[in-house]
């Protein structure tokens, strides 16, 4: 795929400076770019490189123009035309071309124009599926699923029986969308399985990663708002909510019942418990385990960052000891109060 640089500022908005003839065919670092590449510079850390670079051009601020020694695109957010341009760039092949003739499409199923479907699918009783929809190789779609148009899965996804995904989705390989929640009563030590009846309903433009599992409400739904992005190996448990743009990073675990508010950030591989509320707004960094509601936006924090293993241990013998020494603080407060 080619693009003149004047065609490329037209799609990211940018005003441009240098030949406009300029082809380019791909995005790329600014000290490894060739001529015939686009790169930018969102950091000022890497101001050192704009004025060595091959690049056929850099996608820079204003104030960054002037030093920069080959054409240039010019943007307030350099790194939203980073994005912007690897979309018009992007060579990825689609998941599937066309209908297998080895997919298995059940004869109810509804299919919109221009849908495709991978080799060994399997399309159950009762699914609809928008226009342009594409679905690749051993994907399982479970009866009376609904997928809005130009929704896309990676192969070896399973969606089962009636979750809904809205339009321009997009799951990569490997994930479950609406297995069993984890519910179970207890009969005198056996457990009794509780069945989970009801769905997962996904909004438009979610993105969900590899080997992330969705559970299904126990009776209501779990529900994922629209603009919402999800990292690979992420467990969202049943009858979890999640706000609108939210953004949740690789190996996080919410348990059920959790609601999420709007424009939350979550870190890689927090852990959030089930049944509390964490209002908009909300930043949680890595390795955080959050166990109470949180009310106020804002950054939070837990854990103990890394230490050398001496210090770790005297830092951990001193945590079990904190109960102690706060009873030992109160006889000495207590004993300095009727001093004074």
């Amino acid at each position: 795929m080619t693009i003149t640089l004047q065609e490329l500022a037209q799609r990211l908005n940018a005003e441009f400076k240098g030949d406009a003839n300029v082809v380019i065919r791909r995005v790329n670092t600014l000290d490894k770019a060739g001529a015939d590449e686009v790169a930018f510079l969102s950091d000022e850390k890497y101001h050192h490189l704009l004025e060595v670079t091959h690049a056929g051009a850099v996608i820079v601020t204003a104030a960054d123009a002037a030093l920069c020694p080959v054409s240039c695109l010019i943007m307030d957010d350099p790194y939203l035309g980073f994005a912007l341009a690897a979309q018009a760039l992007d060579t990825t092949p689609a998941p599937a071309v066309d209908i297998h003739p080895s997919a298995v499409i059940a004869e109810d199923a509804v299919l919109g124009q221009g849908v495709a479907i991978g080799a060994n699918t399997v399309i159950e009783s009762g699914v609809e599926l928008g226009d342009g929809v594409v679905i690749g190789p051993g994907c399982v779609i479970g009866k009376g699923a609904k997928l809005g148009a130009r929704t896309r899965l990676w192969g070896n996804v399973s969606i089962y029986h009636r979750v809904t995904l809205g339009d321009d989705c997009l799951v990569q390989s490997g994930t479950v969308i609406g297995s069993d929640g984890f519910g179970y009563a207890n009969n005198k030590g056996e457990w009794v399985k509780i069945p989970q009846l009801g769905t997962v309903v996904i909004g438009n433009r979610v993105e969900i990663g590899a080997g992330t599992t969705i559970d299904r409400g126990a009776l209501g739904d779990t529900c994922i708002a629209d603009n919402v992005i999800i990292d690979n190996l992420c467990q969202v448990a049943h009858n979890v909510q999640i706000g609108y743009g939210c953004a949740i990073a690789g190996g996080t675990v919410m348990a059920g019942s959790l609601k999420l508010g709007k424009y939350c950030i979550i870190g890689g591989a927090v852990v959030i418990n089930g049944h509390i509320e964490i209002c908009d707004g909300v930043t949680i960094t890595g390795m955080s385990m959050v166990m109470r509601s949180i009310t106020e936006p804002g950054i939070y924090s837990s854990g103990i960052p890394l230490q050398p293993n001496k210090e770790w241990r005297r830092t951990a013998a001193r945590v079990m000891r904190i109960d102690d020494m706060h009873k030992r603080l109160n006889q000495l407060e207590k004993q300095s109060d009727k001093k004074n």
